[in-house]
């Protein structure tokens, strides 16, 4: 299987599948990402191509078996106004037959436990947060944090728009990915689907 893995940051996902025999591509804007899942790669003779690439500027045409954008990896970071847009450029890269596997933050739980220093705009979906990152030498720096929230039904009509069938829509924790329904609780939404051979119309979960 060849795969591609959007918004890959340093790696994780893209390394663990090679090592268990699959061909894959990992893109991500930050170069500082980059440079250290090509390291990683190396240093476990690993061969994954690793692009610095604007997810905005993905121009695949059905080359992967299966693409990944997990952890809010380049989908929902743009502000609320491009993600159709990039959808559908995730959803181009699959081949007829393939699959996707995709989550995002949910709505409802950036809603029901927004925090004091955050605020959600009901307008863009998007949630704006101050959070302190701490670097390998154990400083520490602040940093505005800007995530387009979605409601599961906006997934699936993203993905019906996009000519993919949908598999699953379920709620999840970061790092921790099941089938159950989504509720309030679940910081993320996973969303599971297939680009069909044919033109899907009128299709049903």
């Amino acid at each position: 299987m060849r795969v591609l893995d959007v918004g890959c940051g340093p790696g994780r996902h893209s390394l663990a599948l090679s090592r268990r025999g699959l061909d894959v591509v990992g893109v991500d804007h930050s170069s500082d990402f980059v440079e250290l899942a090509r390291e990683a790669a190396a240093a476990d003779k690993l061969e994954v191509r690793f692009d610095r690439l604007d997810v905005r500027e993905l121009a695949f045409d059905g080359e992967f078996d299966a693409v990944l954008c997990l952890c809010q990896g380049g989908f929902g970071l743009l502000g609320g106004r491009a993600e159709p847009e990039v959808f559908a450029r995730i959803a181009q890269a699959i081949r007829p037959g393939g699959h996707l596997a995709l989550t995002a933050f949910s709505a409802a739980f950036a809603i029901r436990f927004l925090e004091d220093n955050e605020s959600f705009d009901p307008a863009t979906g998007v949630l704006h947060e101050r959070a302190t990152v701490r670097g390998p030498a154990g400083d520490e720096r602040e940093f505005d944090l800007w995530t387009t929230c979605f409601t599961g039904r906006e997934l699936e009509l993203l993905a019906r728009a996009a000519g993919l069938h949908v598999d699953l829509l379920a709620g999840v924790e970061p790092g921790h990915y099941g089938a159950d329904a989504p509720t309030v609780e679940h910081h993320e939404l996973l969303l599971l689907a297939t680009r069909p051979h044919f033109p899907d119309r009128g299709q049903t979960r």
